[in-house]
């Protein structure tokens, strides 16, 4: 089965450098072991970068032991849906790929929020097919 994006669309791919992704395929694919749901593909911004380390999850350091290169403001890179949300409503949100963004990221976050921080995607989608 086809994994969809919030647009209705077929997931398109997030980001390969780096290699982002719960499954490190470049995709904000999910399943059972993502418990943090990874599924919102965020252009990251200084300003996200150091909302994320200001409540403990620091995205900008490397972490060798899990190829983790550490990000740095205009990579793509897959985030939770949970901590996205918590940024939006701090008034930090990343820019959102929405055609990269998993359908399973609207358990948690509204589509008008992710709208508002679209990028990459024309305000009517519809125009692309």
């Amino acid at each position: 089965m086809t994994e969809r994006n919030v647009l209705g669309g077929e997931l398109e791919p997030c980001g390969t450098d780096p290699l982002t992704g719960f499954y490190r395929d470049g995709c904000c694919s999910t399943g059972p072991e993502d418990r943090g749901s990874h599924t919102i593909c965020a252009v990251v911004t200084a300003e996200f970068l150091e909302h994320q380390r200001s409540i403990g999850n620091d995205l900008s350091t490397p972490v060798e032991q899990y190829g983790f290169p550490g990000l740095k403001p205009g990579d793509r890179w897959c985030v939770t849906a949970v901590n996205w949300l918590r940024a939006h409503e701090d008034g930090a949100a990343a820019f959102v790929v929405l055609a990269s963004t998993h359908e399973r990221a609207l358990d948690v976050v509204p589509l008008a929020a992710l709208r508002e921080h679209a990028v990459d995607v024309p305000p009517d989608p519809g125009s692309l097919g």
